[in-house]
């Protein structure tokens, strides 16, 4: 114990984490309409799919990261499996980011920074079906966790079923 009775793990502090997004955009946008087309109408009741990709990576300024989600919206009718609407959109925010442990960051982008991007995608995915002519679209929360969980566990047993018939 010091003199002022902090042990020395408790006088030393951690870096403060600060993380500021300093930009967000639509970086690739695609509704079709697949009942128009058709010139389907009426009432239906949908059954939705959405599948979720996340993507990061450094920038060449220090302590900016890019962080993308990419949804891909798949929207059927239950009764009879027909397409109604296909939306795919990659939705990307700027990172500054800064006082984060290196084996810390991994997880921090893919966890932390989709989840401050999110609000923002849900309306947009909502605005757009509401535009395309079907009731908004609103997305439920994404547990960003189980996502980044579930690919790491992909990624070792991609890994071990590599090197176990090699």
């Amino acid at each position: 114990m010091s003199e002022n009775g902090a042990t020395p793990a408790e006088g030393q502090q951690q870096p403060q984490v600060q993380m500021n997004i300093l930009g967000q955009f639509v970086r690739d946008l695609s509704f079709e309409n697949v009942m128009a087309q058709r010139g389907g109408t009426g009432e239906v009741n949908p059954d939705i799919s959405v599948q979720v990709n996340l993507d990061a990576k450094k920038r060449e300024a220090d302590h900016q990261f890019e962080v993308m989600i990419k949804l891909n919206i798949e929207s059927k009718a239950k009764e009879s499996g027909d397409k109604l609407f296909l939306m795919e959109i990659e939705y990307v925010g700027v990172f500054r980011i800064q006082g984060v442990p290196e084996e810390q960051m991994h997880p921090f982008l893919l966890i932390e920074c989709p989840r401050m991007l999110f609000p923002f995608l849900r309306r947009i995915v909502s605005d757009v079906t509401r535009d395309g002519g079907y009731p908004p679209l609103n997305l439920e929360n994404i547990d960003f966790v189980q996502i980044y969980r579930a690919e790491i566990a992909r990624r070792q047993a991609a890994q071990t079923g590599a090197t176990g018939t090699a």
